[in-house]
């Protein structure tokens, strides 16, 4: 009998114990996540108090974008030709990526793979997606995600073309809304990027929606054939914050830019479009790419200067296209108080392949790997 009594008074203890510590549990279990994130689990980046660069939250560490597009393999290839049957592929040029010390990777979404109808998108290229995502996590590479892509003209849906521009903007709505619906939870993604150097028309209408071919592909779209009475920063003003809206009804963290052209490199009197203040007032930070020529680099640094708009810059592409890496490296430190990131190129090849191959363009491409992998950050 007293073993009993003695029993029951212990369980009435350890029930009272229980009681009075419920509370700090609850109270545990309620903190978000992301104040208290695992080891494993990669930061979100966001923009620093001073609005110059990025931050991962919540440790608050500064973080530079240094990375690739990874726009096509070495066979030009887009993502969504191979990534389908050749996963394997993917995964060891993140791999190779993230060896030649990259922390951002640059991929390019075109519209018709994405989209089945004007009103439908694609599911199965939204599950692909999703292991992108796994991936970057695993490798841990923040994904810069640029989307609305039409570089293969074969790829655009002849329905796409003939829409006329506020459905067209509807239907570029909904593949963002669908593309951030499946990246909101994920800490992998660095930023949204609007549109690969959308341009617009001039005062004269256009009939075509792409420009610019370049090796069979059309990097160049325009948002408008027309403006129809309407300012060039109408248009873009109304354009950025239509996908904007799209996007924040599906994630309100992730960052969101768009990649421009800086036209004041080749028209020195030229104002930015897509960056003046109020078209770019819902856009979080400034991308634009810039390619330094021989002997022109105090121009590029120069172009550069011209989008300090109190919005951190990333040098979105950038390559020894037409000047030499050391030429290239002067570009980036000239511009290293102005631009929080740079973003070169990676094509699916390891320097080590290069290496063994004697035309001038894999001795480029090589030099250029190398280059980026020692250069000091």
């Amino acid at each position: 009998m007293a073993e009993q009594t003695i029993f029951c008074r212990k369980r009435w203890l350890i029930l009272c114990l229980c009681l009075l510590l419920l509370p700090v549990y609850v109270a545990a279990v309620k903190k978000e996540p992301s104040q208290v994130p695992k080891a494993s689990e990669m930061e979100r980046v966001r923009i620093d108090a001073a609005e110059t660069g990025f931050l991962l939250h919540p440790s608050q560490t500064p973080f530079h974008p240094w990375g690739f597009n990874y726009d096509h393999d070495r066979d030009g290839r887009l993502l969504e030709d191979y990534w389908e049957d050749e996963w394997a592929t993917v995964a060891e040029d993140f791999d190779e990526m993230k060896a030649l010390e990259a922390n951002v990777v640059r991929v390019h979404l075109q519209l018709g793979k994405f989209m089945s109808s004007p009103e439908t998108t694609n599911e199965a290229a939204l599950e692909r997606l999703r292991e992108l995502l796994d991936l970057a996590e695993e490798t841990r590479l923040y994904l810069d995600l640029t989307g609305l892509g039409c570089y293969h003209e074969a790829d655009i849906p002849a329905w796409y073309d003939a829409l006329p521009e506020g459905r067209r903007w509807a239907t570029q709505a909904r593949f963002w809304a669908a593309v951030a619906r499946t990246c909101a939870q994920s800490p992998a993604v660095f930023c949204y990027d609007l549109m690969n150097e959308p341009v617009l028309p001039g005062e004269k209408a256009e009939s075509e929606w792409l420009l610019g071919e370049l090796d069979g592909k059309f990097f160049v779209q325009r948002i408008a054939l027309a403006l129809e009475g309407r300012s060039r920063d109408a248009v873009a003003k109304q354009w950025i914050d239509t996908l904007v809206n799209a996007i924040r009804s599906e994630d309100p963290d992730h960052l969101i830019t768009v990649g421009a052209i800086p036209w004041v490199q080749v028209f020195p009197n030229a104002k930015p479009v897509f960056y003046a203040p109020e078209v770019s007032a819902n856009l979080d930070f400034v991308s634009i790419h810039v390619y330094p020529k021989t002997g022109e680099v105090e121009k590029a640094i120069h172009a550069v200067s011209a989008y300090a708009i109190g919005k951190p810059i990333v040098i979105e592409e950038m390559f020894p296209l037409h000047c030499s890496t050391e030429e290239l490296g002067q570009f980036i430190e000239g511009t290293r108080a102005q631009v929080a990131g740079f973003i070169g190129f990676y094509w699916g090849k390891r320097v080590e392949e290069y290496a063994e191959e004697a035309d001038f363009t894999s001795a480029l491409i090589r030099s250029w790997l190398v280059f980026f992998r020692d250069f000091p950050q």
